[in-house]
């Protein structure tokens, strides 16, 4: 088994719903934020990472065939150039503004970030996209803009596909040469999903 699928888009762009839809296209398990917030050896080991330590990325995603999200968005060059066959699918919103707005209200707030050893790590991994700090609007709207830039500037075109909300299975399923299927496109994870899951709300 092997990595088919890196995820460079970052989190709150889809990236829970294309989880979702990777796993059943590729009948295999997708790495996400979910696989690391409460396992501290991993927690540890991005932290490591994006110390600039080096990083096995086979043995990090061994038994997994796709990879979205944070922590690994940041990464998605090294893991490019550690999985040469797999397609890289680059999950955007519309516009700077409308990302924002999905971070603050749900990741940038997680309970989370209570943990020392959670909020350790995603320092040193926002870091590697934001100047500054994470709860600044214009800090992550800048590192967003200038993180989608990068990528659609340097990965190669013939690995890269561009994957919004709204497009469903068609660029997956044309990039992996599967058929679509029988069902909806996945849709998981809305604010409203993450907010209540976290209990966020219940915070107010």
């Amino acid at each position: 088994m092997s990595v088919r699928v890196i995820g460079s888009g970052l989190g709150r762009t889809g990236t829970r719903s294309l989880k979702h839809a990777l796993e059943l296209l590729l009948d295999g398990r997708c790495y996400h934020m979910f696989e690391v917030r409460d396992d501290p050896a991993r927690i540890d080991r991005w932290r490591r990472a994006a110390l600039g330590e080096p990083t096995d990325w086979h043995a990090m995603f061994e038994g997994y065939v796709a990879v979205v999200d944070w922590p690994a968005a940041p990464f998605w060059r090294d893991i490019a150039a550690a999985f040469p066959d797999a397609i890289i699918v680059h999950s955007m919103r519309t516009d700077a503004a409308t990302w924002q707005r999905s971070a603050a209200n749900t990741i940038f707030q997680s309970p989370y970030h209570h943990r020392p050893d959670f909020e350790a790590m995603w320092l040193e991994v926002a870091k590697r996209t934001f100047d500054g700090s994470y709860l600044d609007p214009d800090v992550t709207m800048a590192g967003y803009e200038r993180h989608n830039t990068d990528v659609l500037a340097t990965a190669p075109p013939d690995r890269l596909v561009v994957h919004r909300p709204g497009d469903g299975w068609g660029p997956l399923c044309e990039a992996l040469d599967l058929p679509i299927p029988d069902r909806p496109y996945p849709h998981a994870n809305t604010t409203d999903d993450f907010r209540t899951d976290t209990g966020l709300d219940r915070r107010l």
